[in-house]
């Protein structure tokens, strides 16, 4: 008999199929308040977590887990619970290269579901955009293209803003390539998410030069 799946909640709401957020945050507090109760679900569930993080701020992460009552070392150990820094994932070789990093993405969500976990669980800071490494101003194609690869699979992958250090067109733009938000700690069907498609022409457009 197939094992039921268990219901996904983030920030008290039940997880429907579309399940790639952006999460906006004025400080770590409220990003923590929000999901760690995401996170701890999923542990309990016998899910995997995949975390990508400052490496500045992995040991105050891995610190914050464990005073949520995860053993972090346990499951880091058995591989339910890993935790990257940047360079481990979206600034490899000392730059930004989005196709390289779809494919870490899919990668990852593959590898999860290979190990035998029902799903992972996906939580990635995303103020790396904002280092002076080549490639990072493409991250709003990158967050585009994502939405060809996560419709594919269950998993949920929850991508963290700080308000505090984006500007409102960057943001403008995140909130128009994901489908689901995460916005003063409630979740949010996203009536301006565009189509991929669409995004990218005018992206593209964007990049022209102009002509006279």
């Amino acid at each position: 008999m197939k094992e039921m799946r268990r219901d996904v909640r983030l920030a008290g709401a039940v997880l429907e199929r579309k399940r790639h957020f952006c999460a906006f945050f004025s400080t770590r507090d409220e990003e923590y308040r929000a999901l760690l109760p995401f996170l701890t679900e999923g542990i309990d569930q016998a899910e995997r977590a995949l975390h990508i993080v400052d490496p500045r701020r992995r040991a105050d992460h891995v610190l914050r887990l464990s005073e949520a009552g995860i053993d972090t070392d346990t499951l880091e150990q058995q591989g339910q619970l890993e935790v990257r820094g940047w360079p481990d994932a979206y600034l490899r070789d000392g730059h930004f290269e989005q196709a390289a990093m779809l494919n870490l993405i899919e990668e990852g969500l593959i590898d999860g579901a290979t190990r035998g976990y029902p799903l992972t669980r996906l939580w990635a800071n995303m103020e790396w955009a904002l280092e002076e490494y080549p490639g990072v101003s493409d991250i709003v194609e990158y967050e585009t293209r994502l939405n060809y690869i996560l419709p594919r699979y269950d998993d949920p992958v929850i991508c963290t803003y700080d308000l505090s250090r984006f500007g409102t067109e960057i943001i403008i733009d995140v909130l128009r390539t994901h489908p689901m938000a995460l916005i003063g700690g409630q979740v949010h069907e996203n009536p301006f998410f565009v189509q991929p498609d669409e995004l990218l022409e005018e992206i593209r457009a964007r990049t022209l030069p102009d002509t006279v």
